[in-house]
């Protein structure tokens, strides 16, 4: 008895069928695996007084600076010298919602209230209590809610960029050169390796803005890293597994992160990248010196609370805020 052969259509159904299934095993496989790889920090506290809950969602993004887990010849190669103790050298906060999303850069050295510390820089937050004194700084600040935490160290961002095989950054008319940092780039477009990637975000003794101008550099490669991540040659296993592995032994988040919050992060990451939304850091009003703590940024604090107000409701970011 001869056996009834399937038509044209149905065999394309049916290998359409078994494709489809392969694709949801393979990413319920990669989900698998990725959520047995994250790395968990006790980083949100609830206290009195914490704000209430806006609308959207916020992230606080943090990159530690801590040279702990360097080697001697890490830390030449690096220039990040030979500093102790806990550090931050970005801090900022991602919101997205109905609107957005919103990449806003705070100032390392942005004059604040530490809770229980007094008035200080934003960073020494960090220094003198980790990600949860951090994060109570920045809610206490902005007025924000945060509702999720992510942190990066220097060896990390350098491996993230080398498991994509080096992002594309556009040096601004100058140049940037920076003994201090390892700097040393002609202006023009280039492909950077991690290393080099570190020393363009991290230079700020030749820049004019100092400070500012390296927060606009920080965003900037968080924008090229993730265009590069999410690209089509990016997600083929081969490179995805790589570049997955890096990120996340880089990263640290707060107890409630799972594989779904990091994959919105990457492509609320990949809007910016893609032109939706804004970059811009916290309205500064001036730089003045303060004795006993140094050169601090003060915010312009009516333009400040016109764009934490925006933020917390979910509306649209002031056009005034946009840019530096």
């Amino acid at each position: 008895m001869k056996r009834r052969r399937l038509g044209r259509p149905k065999r394309i159904a049916l290998l359409v069928l078994a494709l489809a299934l392969l694709a949801c095993g393979y990413a319920a496989g990669v989900s698998l695996w990725a959520a047995s790889r994250i790395q968990h920090t006790d980083a949100l506290d609830d206290y009195a007084g914490r704000p209430a809950p806006g609308r959207g969602v916020n992230w606080l993004l943090v990159g530690s600076d801590s040279r702990e887990n360097l080697t001697p010849q890490q830390r030449k190669e690096l220039h990040v010298g030979n500093d102790t103790g806990l550090n931050t050298d970005t801090i900022m906060v991602l919101h997205h919602g109905d609107n957005g999303p919103y990449l806003v850069s705070i100032p390392r050295d942005s004059y604040v209230a530490v809770p229980g510390h007094g008035k200080n820089k934003i960073n020494a937050a960090f220094a003198l209590g980790g990600a949860p004194l951090l994060s109570r700084t920045v809610e206490q600040a902005t007025g924000l809610r945060l509702d999720h935490y992510a942190e990066i160290s220097f060896l990390g961002l350098v491996d993230v960029v080398d498991a994509l095989g080096g992002v594309e950054i556009c040096v601004a008319a100058g140049g940037l050169h920076d003994e201090k940092s390892g700097a040393d780039f002609d202006a023009g477009c280039r492909q950077m390796n991690g290393t080099q990637a570190l020393a363009y975000v991290r230079a700020r003794y030749t820049d004019p803005q100092g400070d500012l101008g390296r927060v606009t550099r920080q965003r900037q490669l968080v924008s090229a890293v993730s265009h590069e991540a999410l690209t089509p040659s990016a997600l083929v296993p081969w490179n995805l597994f790589p570049f997955l592995s890096a990120a996340l032994d880089a990263l640290t988040v707060d107890d409630g992160v799972g594989v779904r919050d990091l994959a919105r992060l990457g492509w609320q990451m990949k809007d910016l990248s893609d032109g939706d939304g804004s970059t811009m850091t916290v309205p500064v009003g001036s730089e003045p010196y303060v004795p006993g703590v140094g050169d601090v940024v003060e915010w312009d604090a009516p333009a400040a609370e016109k764009l934490f107000t925006a933020l917390r409701e979910d509306a649209p970011v002031p056009a005034r805020n946009n840019g530096r």
